[in-house]
């Protein structure tokens, strides 16, 4: 992550000004929609990026873009607030946050949870009623794959990590052996 204050504080602003569930789904895909053709665009990258491109022809750009993919105002007004501020770089970092911040000011825990091989629907289940008993209100869990861990799973929560797998009891042992 760039700067994980600027995506923070960028990310609640913009979670600040949603009103409900539906319109953060539409927000967040016009976001990541866009950052997907810019990723996939190497011109327009380039001129966006480009300081030789006077800021108003880079802004027109990016409304001439924006209106051609039907966004909303809100979408518009937002990535071209991360253009004026030379903070464009940030909308992948602050698509990452989104979920989580939302889930924060819906009274949500986010926990990301990373295991070997994909969680049964079952496993899922359990682990999501004891970390809502333990954290005593909702969770979220997003969930990704990580092959290095050899078996188990990781949890994550903010900067806080639970590591139950294979290697995490490895570095343990090796940690309490050069302790000796």
């Amino acid at each position: 992550m760039k700067s994980p204050i600027l995506v923070k504080r960028y990310t609640q602003g913009l979670v600040g000004a949603l009103q409900d569930e539906p319109e953060f789904i539409d927000i967040s895909r016009e976001l990541a929609d866009f950052q997907e053709l810019l990723s996939g665009h190497g011109v327009l990258n380039e001129t966006l990026a480009s300081p030789f491109v006077a800021a108003r022809k880079k802004a027109q750009v990016i409304k001439d873009v924006l209106a051609q993919s039907g966004c909303t105002a809100k979408t518009s007004r937002f990535v071209l607030l991360l253009l004026q501020h030379g903070r464009l770089d940030l909308l992948g970092d602050i698509l990452e946050a989104l979920p989580v911040v939302w889930n924060e000011r819906r009274g949500m825990a986010t926990f990301e949870v990373s295991s070997v091989v994909a969680l049964a629907d079952s496993q899922k289940q359990r682990l999501q009623a004891e970390l809502e008993r333990l954290e005593g209100r909702p969770v979220y869990l997003r969930y990704s794959i990580d092959p290095s861990l050899v078996a188990g799973f990781a949890l994550q929560k903010g900067n806080l990590i639970y590591d139950a797998s294979f290697r995490g009891h490895l570095a343990k042992i090796q940690q309490t052996i050069s302790e000796g």
